[in-house]
């Protein structure tokens, strides 16, 4: 008879999801072992203020720091740059209610969930982090007032692993974050898009037609150039007054005769008080 019994169940395995969030522990606590801590005289001295609560911006880039220590002191700080170091965990972050810009790149981030109670998040910089899917992100959807927001630098090439397993995850960043005007330092919205996207519809045709156009260049018909703009486009034209500029350079004309009639006229006055005072004799002058 097998003793193990007929009904025994299997032990629960765990999601995906669970087992990428275990390997990130590991991996957070493996890199946490060393590093710079930050502390109040680490503060201080960077920024130059004698109270954490006076700090506003703060530029801690390429220090080697491993863990945040104190930065959640800092309650009224507005702008922070940690690029270039070895953070893994962002929990002291949370406490940062006034935070604005933020730029984390090339650092060791995993998990986001403390950047959750920054509502006042308008920029975000992750590029160069290890960030594997877009779910680690569905906890940023509360930050309304988030505009910026890099995963991937074109410049450097850093990037986080999520940009390559998923190529079209702009589109879907779009989509999750209604309220972003720019993905990767590319306009998606606001004042500028329409002209970026011009440029690029534009700089497609071209490179199909570039393609095609070899072969179809000795087929197509000759046509005579033709102008951009139309004839006298470019000629000097007279300017054109409205009724109301015409109005305001007639009572500015009047005005300007009235002040010069009161100055001839206080000049006269002038005059003939310094010639009747001129007349009188000088008291001081006769000797007794």
């Amino acid at each position: 008879m097998d003793g193990r019994g007929e009904g025994a169940e299997e032990p629960p395995q765990d999601s995906p999801q669970e087992q990428e969030d275990e390997d990130d522990d590991e991996e957070e606590e493996e890199d946490e072992e060393g590093g710079v801590r930050i502390t109040a005289q680490l503060l201080k001295a960077s920024s130059g203020e004698f109270a954490l609560e006076s700090i506003l911006l703060l530029r801690l880039r390429g220090r080697g720091i491993a863990h945040l220590g104190c930065l959640g002191d800092c309650t009224n700080l507005e702008w922070l740059d940690l690029s270039g170091n070895a953070i893994t965990r962002l929990g002291p972050l949370a406490a940062l209610k006034a935070l604005a810009v933020l730029n984390l790149a090339q650092n060791r981030v995993a998990r986001l969930e403390p950047l959750a109670s920054c509502h006042n998040l308008q920029s975000l910089n992750l590029a160069g982090n290890r960030l594997g899917s877009l779910a680690r992100l569905r906890c940023l959807s509360g930050l309304r007032r988030l505009e910026s927001l890099r995963l991937r630098d074109p410049r450097t090439g850093i990037a986080n692993p999520l940009c390559a397993s998923t190529p079209t995850y702009r589109a879907t960043l779009a989509a999750m974050f209604p309220g972003l005007k720019s993905i990767d330092g590319e306009r998606v919205s606001g004042r500028g898009s329409e002209l970026y996207q011009l440029c690029r519809d534009l700089d497609s045709s071209l490179g199909r037609g570039s393609t095609a156009g070899a072969s179809t260049a000795a087929e197509a018909p000759q046509r005579a150039a033709q102008p951009w703009v139309e004839a006298g486009f470019w000629e000097a034209r007279t300017p054109r007054r409205s009724s109301i500029v015409e109005e305001a350079y007639r009572q500015f004309g009047e005005a300007l005769r009235e002040c010069r009639e009161l100055g001839r006229r206080a000049d006269d006055s002038i005059a003939q008080a310094q010639r009747a005072l001129g007349s009188r004799h000088d008291p001081s002058s006769f000797v007794f």
